[in-house]
């Protein structure tokens, strides 16, 4: 495919996408296997087309004065990839198949690009109806922050310590371009390739032998300020795929012992060749069971609980640019009910002293702070642990810089710690 080819094909991918409110993994794949002649790098090019057009869909539409899927995708064009209005106009000529010549307002619009006067929403590119929310929480810094969340993010890596060091590992994948995260002791960093899409670990040894795990670096640091030690009782009470009991076992140095459950029992089984490939000995998996109480021993019994919770995935727009234009109010809604819930099954594994560590891959004060101080205002069990003192028992003093200015916890981002949005605060029983 040409790469005006490319083009007409990602407008028309894009008006599936628009038409019925379905995942852009889902039409791009529905048109690789109705279009069967286009080879990876047109699929691979098609998909970072329509992915950039989701990043910056808002200002694209706002400088093009219409909201189309061809409106939308000549505007990324030039938000995205920098490209002059002449250059486009090269690229839509209407020939053979490329998309129709541009018109004289779609030139003189993509001739000025202008956002003045845009809302902060728009230059921001996030939903409107989060306006309010997103402005509470970054004030001034609203669109800087939305722009971060809106930019493509590198391939961040955790280094298996019960496999390797991080220089061995980095040794390993030095072709590949590997540096070390900046705040995670434990991370490698793959730039991106020169098309936008992030490099492939398939063939690499490092990563097929379990040296190394797909985790972005604020998934790490959530998991470190979790402060597990060797030896303790650990429930992970939302584990899903496992990615932060992985990185908990390494800390822990398989001693002790990790019980991940999770109401999804089918993420959960995906665990389980994870373990192996990661030499991990200190996890066992507790599915729940209908009838059964797979966790009523531990009640009362727990160093550390950590509550994953199922949140909006504001922090992770930059791995999913469409989630963020599909989301609705009612999902947050939904969430809000199910973590408070989720955080009242937490404490009552809780043993005294022991620790519940709150996170969530949401910027929202309402699934963060707000969910904290209703939990608080609901029992006198628990003491929230100062975000400094979380980042000190981590052993990342560092991380104290993070600290919410509205309320305990620690708020990571794009724009202040170069990593997806996580939400982290801790919480002690009396």
């Amino acid at each position: 495919m040409t790469p005006a080819a490319r083009i007409a094909a990602a407008i028309d991918i894009f008006a599936d996408i628009e038409a019925r409110h379905r995942p852009a993994s889902d039409a791009l794949k529905d048109w690789g296997l109705s279009h069967r002649f286009a080879g990876a790098k047109d699929r691979a090019a098609l998909a970072s087309l329509i992915y950039d057009a989701l990043r910056c869909r808002a200002s694209a539409a706002f400088i093009m004065g219409n909201e189309t899927p061809r409106a939308v995708l000549l505007g990324s064009l030039h938000e995205m990839a920098s490209l002059t209005a002449e250059a486009i106009a090269v690229l839509c000529n209407g020939q053979g198949f490329a998309p129709a010549a541009l018109t004289e307002e779609e030139s003189a619009r993509l001739s000025i690009a202008s956002l003045d006067g845009a809302p902060d929403y728009v230059r921001g590119n996030f939903p409107e109806w989060l306006a309010a929310s997103f402005a509470c929480v970054f004030g001034d810094n609203v669109v800087a922050e939305g722009q971060a969340l809106a930019a493509r993010a590198p391939l961040d890596l955790r280094v298996n310590t019960l496999k390797a060091t991080r220089s061995k590992a980095q040794a390993a994948l030095a072709h590949l371009g590997a540096t070390p995260t900046p705040l995670s002791p434990y991370g490698l960093r793959l730039s991106l390739l020169p098309d936008g899409r992030n490099p492939s670990l398939a063939g690499e040894p490092a990563y097929a032998k379990g040296l190394v795990e797909v985790q972005d670096e604020g998934s790490q640091l959530a998991a470190l300020l979790c402060g597990a030690q060797p030896g303790e009782q650990v429930l992970d009470l939302c584990a899903g795929g496992g990615g932060k009991a992985l990185a908990l076992a390494a800390v822990m140095e398989n001693r002790g012992q990790i019980y991940a459950s999770d109401r999804d029992v089918g993420r959960l089984k995906g665990l389980y060749p994870r373990l192996e490939k990661a030499a991990t000995r200190n996890i066992q998996l507790r599915p729940p069971r209908q009838g059964s109480d797979t966790l009523g021993d531990l009640a009362g019994r727990c160093d550390l609980v950590l509550v994953d919770a199922p949140c909006t995935g504001t922090g992770v727009w930059r791995r999913n640019p469409d989630a963020k234009w599909r989301m609705r109010p009612g999902a947050l809604e939904q969430r809000l009910k199910e973590q408070d819930e989720i955080l009242e099954a937490a404490k009552e594994f809780v043993k005294p002293g022991g620790r519940l560590v709150y996170v969530t891959c949401s910027l929202l004060r309402e699934e963060n702070e707000d969910r904290i101080t209703a939990f608080l205002a609901r029992q006198d069990q628990f003491t929230p642990i100062a975000a400094v003192d979380l980042a000190e028992a981590a052993r990342l003093p560092e991380l104290g810089r993070f600290a919410s200015h509205l309320g305990p916890g620690l708020r990571l981002t794009p724009a202040t710690a170069g990593t997806d949005g996580f939400f982290v605060t801790g919480l002690r029983r009396r």
